[in-house]
């Protein structure tokens, strides 16, 4: 337990420090005694510390923020700091049990020096310098706190993070510090000390582990809707900074806030770094948050001889879930989306959701989605899906998502073809010179390892006004187990691409099969790619011109159906045939910049004449 004590006074230095400081240069070997070690001197001008694995002792700091849940432990800050730019002077102290310091007592802490991965050595992260296994000291209470560095868009550079060591895997984690040239090192130079912001622009809603993001730059790629827009990976976005707060929700509610909304006042607390978004300021002292009333977007209704066609991630939508979240997102289908003549949504889940006990059919999760939608005024829906194998497709165990089409038979029919299953492939044919389909609804490829415990393409045929439309739902693989931006490793590994890639070489491959066939035939692939507009899955989508990715015809600052961390993103889309060359295209957002949403997705929609 930390001790208190009314008077500072001096201890001797172990050997273990003197070594400690011998190792790292603090003082050469003829030195009778040992400098004394700082939080700058822990902390060093790299990512790692020069006495990762030592033993310190009496290290000096004012507690600038207690965290009491979560990773327990406080941050201290050296009163006294050096002239570095590159070497912080705060630190974290992780206690593993509530703290008994209190912000502004001055301590002296002796523990062991160690770096700290969060999600581990595999995430890729970037680690957290800290203190562990303390010993504290309080020396002072009620000290003025270190004043707070103001970070601020002018201070933060336009480059994100220097390449990575190729002798060291890529990493950028022995690279010395250069604050003034690189964000990631600028964020990294203030790790754990007390920083703060001015009124700031939200680009992340709250989430539900109250959290958000907000930008430092109001200038960088902004949406028209006010978050910032991820439009290469050279684009990352440098002034994004994500906000928490010290204080249990229990004892100070997290304020709701949506992409646009301002975060004024002022914001102030320790820097930290963490495994769901790196540097994050833990809020002291938190801004309020003033309401910019972003309204929730809705599409136009198609014209007489518009075919529109949508697609819409559901998020895991089972029997199990609320009425209300069935009505909230048949509402939007009628009033956001315009009861699109055909919908593919994806993440249907079978009829007991993530009960794993072998039920595969869909149909109970459909009718309530469908007679929601009737309810709310829009048609009445028929749809079509094939169940997949138990536990074959990804997704939550025994959830058994997949793809489904709904159509609107007042104005569109299906085309049955009978006999696809599961593992059962569609194919094209010529019939009465056109291409067809000889299984529709029926899955592309099914037994390619690039589906494997993923979800297969599931291809329909439709026909518009006496006109065959091929439609081709997709849910691509995840980027779980990607690095993020601020990975150790620049740039960072994107595991999960090479596999989305395949994927998206078996669906171009199958619609050139269709384009052989008929060369005007008009194909749409839509869904959740799980990929960006300027990706090399996008990229192998529309290899040859087989396809076309319809959301590029959007202005660059309304390219987004997704936010992550804060950037604005594409991750659903829907790309087109070349005889598909007249629409007009629509990312209708009503979910991803919101702090209440029915899913993390915004649907998309597409209207052209057949």
């Amino acid at each position: 337990m930390p001790s208190r004590s009314a008077h500072p006074h001096a201890l001797p230095r172990t050997a273990a420090v003197v070594a400690a400081a011998l190792a790292a240069g603090l003082l050469s070997a003829g030195s009778a005694d040992a400098a004394p070690v700082r939080i700058h001197d822990i902390q060093g001008t790299t990512r790692l510390s020069p006495l990762d694995g030592q033993q310190v002792s009496e290290v000096e700091g004012i507690v600038t923020g207690v965290r009491a849940y979560g990773a327990r432990g406080f941050w201290i800050q050296d009163a006294q700091p050096d002239t570095d730019p590159a070497t912080s002077e705060g630190v974290f102290v992780f206690t593993g049990s509530a703290p008994t310091v209190k912000t502004g007592d001055a301590v002296r802490v002796s523990g062991t020096v160690t770096e700290y991965v969060p999600g581990g050595a595999n995430s890729g992260n970037q680690s957290l310098t800290q203190i562990t296994k303390p010993t504290v000291t309080v020396v002072s209470a009620g000290n003025e706190l270190p004043a707070a560095v103001t970070i601020e868009g002018r201070k933060v550079p336009a480059a994100y993070a220097p390449e990575g060591d190729p002798a060291e895997g890529n990493s950028i984690n022995r690279l010395p510090l250069h604050p003034r040239s690189y964000a990631l090192d600028y964020y990294e130079s203030l790790e754990g000390m007390n920083v703060a912001i001015g009124t700031s622009r939200v680009v992340g809603a709250t989430d539900p582990y109250n959290e958000l993001w907000v930008t430092v730059k109001p200038w960088e790629n902004p949406t028209h809707r006010g978050g910032a827009r991820y439009g290469s990976y050279t684009s990352q976005n440098t002034g994004r900074l994500q906000i928490q707060q010290l204080t249990p929700i229990s004892e100070s509610p997290f304020p709701k806030a949506d992409v646009g909304d301002r975060l004024t006042g002022r914001t102030e607390g320790p820097l930290d770094f963490n495994q769901f978004g790196g540097y994050t300021l833990t809020a002291r002292t938190l801004g309020t948050v003033e309401d910019r009333d972003l309204p929730r977007e809705r599409t136009r209704r198609q014209d007489r001889d518009d075919l529109a066609v949508a697609t819409y991630n559901v998020e895991n939508l089972d029997p199990k879930d609320p009425q209300a979240k069935f009505d909230a997102l048949a509402q939007a289908v009628v009033e956001n989306l315009a009861s699109p003549d055909i919908l593919a949504l994806e993440e249907i889940q079978d009829d007991n959701g993530a009960t794993n006990d072998g039920t595969v059919a869909a149909g109970e999760t459909l009718r309530k989605f469908t007679e929601a939608i009737k309810a709310a005024g829009g048609p009445a829906y028929e749809w079509r899906s094939i169940d997949p194998e138990n536990n074959k497709d990804g997704g939550e165990p025994g959830g058994n998502i997949r793809q489904a089409f709904l159509f609107n038979p007042a104005r569109v029919s299906f085309t049955d073809r009978p006999g696809g299953d599961a593992t059962t492939a569609t194919a094209v044919v010529r019939h009465k010179g056109r291409a067809a389909l000889t299984l529709s609804p029926g899955r592309i490829d099914p037994a390619n390892p690039a589906w494997e415990n993923s979800r297969k393409p599931l291809a329909g045929e439709f026909s518009f006004r006496g006109r065959p439309v091929i439609v081709i739902a997709n849910h691509f693989g995840s980027k779980g187990g990607d690095e993020s931006l601020t990975s150790h490793h620049q740039p960072p590994v994107r595991s999960s691409e090479a596999k989305r890639i395949e994927q998206a070489r078996a669906v171009n491959g199958f619609v050139k099969d269709v384009l052989k066939v008929q060369r005007g035939a008009d194909v749409l692939v839509v869904g959740d790619i799980n990929d960006f507009e300027f990706s090399a899955t996008t990229k192998a989508l529309t290899d040859g011109g087989a396809l076309e990715a319809a959301i590029t015809s959007l202005p660059r600052a309304e390219r987004y159906s997704y936010v992550y961390q804060g950037n604005s993103q594409v991750l659903d889309q829907i790309l087109t045939s070349p005889s598909i060359d007249d629409y007009s295209y629509d990312s209708v957002h009503i979910n991803a910049e919101f702090a209440e949403q029915n899913s993390d997705h915004d649907p998309q929609v597409l209207r052209f004449e057949p």
